[in-house]
């Protein structure tokens, strides 16, 4: 699996923003089912204002994510869950800064400022989360020599988090994605929920993305390439 800085360093040739077709879109109004899961994306403390890996206005889709986990029978939420001295931080690596790259055998790594460390509250989930039924948490990124972005798939794109295992199990077939970020933990989950077998849905306006060098629309571009659709709060009907 490619890593961010990877990704990013391939979109400034890339003009993409007009590109997404009206088929990632859905019209009518989605009724969740039993069948049908919320996968809540790393809603942590680093990735809110005041965060060491903010995302802008992430904490906007605290309230969206409230309002339509209300329809879902099934939520599952996600945390980055790192050792401490993980090896994805730029602090492990004598004369590196944040955001550099470095080869480990899994591939290209970015190296991040430390975030979400196990325990701490930055790893913890926003307190103004309101979803008492989410029935799992999955945690990734707790391997130390290995990141972890999708919620189905580590970085090195083979070791499982267990979540297709498990939404297969209580008989999940279509999965609805929120969280931060659009372009990175959300659109990785995303696809690899697609190539899980998953019907897939994102969310938009309760997720936020970073958007850097066409990071954004890059995303949803792959997305609907691999049969993501994209919809918004509102089309999903509100619970009885």
């Amino acid at each position: 699996m490619l890593d961010r800085r990877h990704v990013l360093a391939m979109l400034g040739t890339t003009a993409l923003a007009t590109l997404a077709p009206t088929a990632l879109f859905a019209a009518a109004s989605i009724k969740p089912d039993d069948a049908s899961a919320l996968l809540v994306i790393d809603v942590q403390n680093c990735f809110l204002p005041g965060g060491s890996l903010a995302v802008k206005e992430g904490e906007q889709v605290v309230p969206v994510i409230n309002r339509i986990a209300k329809a879902f029978s099934n939520v599952v939420m996600t945390q980055d869950w790192h050792t401490p001295g993980h090896v994805s931080f730029a602090s492990v690596h004598s004369g590196k800064k944040p955001f550099e790259t470095i080869d480990l055998p899994y591939g290209k790594q970015v190296l991040w400022p430390d975030h979400c460390v196990q325990g701490t509250d930055g790893a913890a989930l926003s307190k103004d989360l309101s979803v008492p039924h989410a029935e799992l948490i999955i945690r990734k990124g707790f391997h130390k020599d290995v990141d972890s972005y999708s919620a189905f798939l580590e970085a090195d794109g083979k070791t499982s988090t267990g979540l297709a295992g498990y939404l297969k199990g209580r008989k999940i077939k279509r999965v609805f994605v929120a969280g931060l970020a659009t372009d990175f933990c959300v659109a990785w989950t995303a696809l690899d929920a697609r190539k899980a077998g998953f019907e897939v849905y994102v969310v938009e306006d309760a997720c936020r993305g970073i958007d850097t060098q066409g990071s954004l629309a890059k995303a949803w571009t792959d997305m609907a390439k691999a049969g993501v659709k994209r919809i918004q709060s509102g089309d999903i009907a509100a619970s009885a």
